[in-house]
């Protein structure tokens, strides 16, 4: 395989926007984690011949069969839009790090079919995929090793969810005091999405114990966290959480 020359990749500060006027954007960052922004909104405007084409061009016929079958239009669009951001940010990332040049067509998406990781999104290539769609985004994270991500439209939480968020009064980390909620709640699932549990695992089971200037995060495992995976700690992992243009976005990875 010829050697490939590239440029460092940035830091996620330095890369991460997210548009629902723009159709796709891919960035690839440190990690080496690569991020595909797929705009639900520029998929939801196009009309049934738009969106035919679109999965003509990128699904195969079992997913354009599986679209087929969603009976509710608003869920057909997500999924689309989800499909679309792991098929190019999987692409995009088997291009720049191994040289490869891999269809959208031909990444085929799946998932855990059973057990308490039932639903974690798996794909057909030597690499590890996340989703997450909110709002007007879908967004998937590609990288070598699992990977977690989050995304959550920036609003106001209800009581009973911000009770929940709400750390307990006493000694911490002062930044962590100035999390918004949505990204609390989003650093909790990029946790557990990264560990394959999803929302299987009550969020309450991942303490957030620090969140510094350069966006990474801390957290610790509750007893519950610990039984399903004895040795989750944030010391092994890399973390990051942004407010970004009006979402709230937390990934997790390897």
């Amino acid at each position: 395989m010829p050697l490939l020359v590239r440029a460092a990749a940035p830091r996620l500060d330095d890369s991460v926007t997210l548009d629902p006027a723009r159709p796709l954007r891919v960035t690839h960052a440190r990690g080496p984690l690569t991020l595909a922004v797929v705009s639900i909104a520029w998929v939801r405007a196009r009309d049934d011949a738009g969106r035919a084409a679109l999965g003509a061009r990128h699904l195969c016929a079992e997913e354009r069969a599986r679209a087929a079958e969603l009976p509710v239009p608003r869920r057909r669009v997500e999924w689309m839009a989800g499909r679309l951001a792991v098929k190019h940010g999987v692409s995009a990332y088997l291009r720049r790090y191994d040289g490869l040049s891999v269809r959208t067509r031909d990444v085929r998406v799946g998932a855990v079919a059973r057990g308490i990781r039932a639903g974690k999104p798996t794909v057909n290539a030597p690499v590890e995929v996340g989703l997450t769609h909110s709002g007007d985004l879908a967004v998937a994270a590609c990288g070598p090793r699992p990977v977690g991500i989050d995304l959550e439209r920036t609003r106001q939480v209800p009581p009973p969810l911000a009770a929940l968020l709400t750390p307990e009064p006493g000694p911490g980390c002062p930044v962590l005091d100035t999390m918004p909620l949505s990204l609390r709640w989003a650093c909790k699932e990029a946790v557990l999405k990264h560990l394959g549990f999803g929302l299987r695992v009550d969020t309450r089971e991942v303490d957030l114990t620090a969140w510094h200037p350069d966006g990474r995060f801390s957290w610790r495992p509750g007893p519950g966290l610990r039984r399903h995976a004895p040795t989750a700690t944030a010391a092994r992992l890399d973390s990051w959480a942004r407010e970004i243009d009006d979402y709230s976005l937390a990934l997790v990875w390897s």
